[in-house]
């Protein structure tokens, strides 16, 4: 299986780069992985709502460059369906299963993601009605990913 991870903006802590680095070693057993980062736009403070639409938009732009066509997009949303770890292994196993081995998590970035990337996605899921840091959200993501692939081959991690 194929997974890619498209997210806005770079690592910029040490204890996040650390904690993304020892689930991308540990996921290297499962799948091949791909870590695609975009810039972010910069923000200023008090943005109208069409200085963050065009933030989005640009970013988005920046996003939908980095999916392929025949890819099964997961957008990360705070208004997307909530998983369970079991939920959503058995949902990769799935798409696994029906031939659709190439997913694509993508994480936007502070102002969240554009119309288009959300329309391309094939699915939105959301962690939490919580609102996380991308950085710590890729971390999260990835710790989830391992999980699943532990789930889906019977192997033991913590609950």
């Amino acid at each position: 299986m194929k997974i890619d991870i498209v997210c806005v903006g770079r690592l910029k802590e040490k204890y996040f780069t650390a904690g993304a680095e020892e689930y991308i070693k540990r996921l290297s057993k499962y799948c091949k992985l791909d870590i695609k980062e975009v810039p972010d736009e910069k923000a200023p403070e008090n943005l109208s709502l069409k200085q963050e639409i065009e933030i989005k938009n640009k970013e988005g732009e920046a996003i939908l460059k980095q999916v392929k066509d025949s890819a099964y997009v997961m957008a990360l949303a705070i208004d997307g369906k909530m998983y369970s770890s079991e939920e959503l292994a058995s949902s990769i196993a799935d798409l696994g299963l029906n031939g659709r081995s190439h997913i694509v998590f993508i994480i936007g970035g502070s102002l969240g993601l554009s119309d288009e990337v959300l329309k391309r996605a094939d699915a939105k899921i959301s962690f939490s009605k919580m609102t996380f840091p991308h950085q710590l959200m890729r971390v999260i993501l990835l710790e989830q990913i391992y999980r699943c692939f532990r789930i889906n081959n019977n192997e033991p991690y913590h609950k």
